[in-house]
Parts: structure tokens; sequence; C-alpha cells
């Protein structure tokens, strides 16, 4: 006789591996894992992707558009299978390609309101852009050749050797509120000298 009772414990037979499944079955995996059976989300993504993008090439005609949808679509696909919400989950294919033609869609739908909208706006924006001033650089050379030796090296230290104000005092023996008056007159005349103060008629 046994002490205790004894109990046979039949093992469970493992799952058979998610790429020897039928569309069906996979599906069911996804949707009782809720998102927590990766095997199978990942074996829809290896058999469903090339299809997918496949058909951007066909329908959208740029390779980066159809890396688009491919991601679109298989994200559209693993929510409604881990929520359940797929009604026949053996026509797993069916819905894909149904996910493909209403996002493949939308996405032209939006190229072409982006483009009507640039080409009702686009020249007027275009046109309206303000035009960069050119920069005489001969012109400013002669100018700042002209200022006094005060002023030109101060407008040198400050905007070619990026000094501070005192470190410009203490080399051109001045004092900081010196080296800001004589910056401000010497901006006023290359101003002048450049033409900014011109007034046309």
């Amino acid at each position: 006789m046994f002490d205790a009772p004894y109990s046979l414990h039949v093992a469970e037979p493992p799952s058979p591996p998610a790429r020897n499944l039928p569309d069906g079955r996979l599906a069911a995996r996804v949707a009782a894992g809720a998102g927590a059976d990766r095997d199978a989300e990942r074996e829809i993504c290896r058999r469903f992707a090339p299809r997918i993008r496949l058909y951007g090439l066909r329908h959208l005609r740029e390779e980066s558009a159809a890396a688009d949808l491919v991601q679109d679509v298989l994200l559209t696909v693993l929510e409604r299978l881990r929520a359940d919400a797929l009604r026949e989950p053996d026509r797993l294919a069916s819905f894909v390609l149904g996910a493909c033609r209403l996002t493949a869609s939308q996405r032209r739908r939006g190229t072409a309101r982006r483009e009507a909208l640039f080409a009702r706006f686009g020249p007027d924006l275009v046109a309206g852009e303000p035009e960069r001033p050119r920069l005489d650089v001969e012109r400013l050379d002669r100018c700042l050749d002209g200022l006094p030796p005060r002023e030109r090296a101060v407008l040198q230290l400050t905007f070619y050797a990026d000094r501070l104000g005192a470190e410009i005092a203490a080399e051109l023996e001045l004092t900081p509120g010196n080296v800001r008056v004589v910056r401000h007159r010497a901006l006023a005349h290359l101003r002048a000298c450049m033409g900014a103060e011109e007034v046309t008629p």
C-alpha cells in the first residue's frame, strides 16, 4: 500500500511552432494572449510584411511610402487581434488586404490635399519671402579702413576677436564705459558709410 495517494500528472502537449500554424490559429493565439504571445505576433509580421510592402510599391510607388504602409498596417492588425476584434480569424489575409487598401487610400488623399494646398498657396508663399540683403564685402573693407584707428580696433576686437568689453578696455587702456561709447560711435560711422542710413527720395 502507498502511504499517500498516487496521482498521475499528464503533461500538456507543447504548442506547435507559430510558423507552422494556419492564419486562423495564429490570429486566435494572438487574441488569446492579448499581446503576450510574441511568437505568434512575430510570425504574423514575418508572414504579411512582404505582401504589404509589395502592395505599397504597386499603389504608392515609393519605397519609403511602402515601408510606412507596412508599419501602419501591421500595427492596425495586431491591435485588432489583441482586442479580439477580428470577427473571422480564418480570413486574416483578407483583413490585412483591406487594411492595406484603407491605409493606402488615406495616404493618397493626404498627399493629394497637401499638393492641392501647395498649388493654391505655394506660389504666393514663395513670392512673399523677403529677399536677403547681400553684403558688399569690398565696401565694408573700405569703410573699416576709413574709421579712426581706435574705433576700428574696438570693432575688430569685438566682432572678429570676440573679446569682452573689459578685455578690450584693458588692451586699449580705456575704461569699459569708453569702450561702449567708442563702439557705438564706430557702428554709427560704419552704417553711414555702408549706406544704411541713406534715404532715397
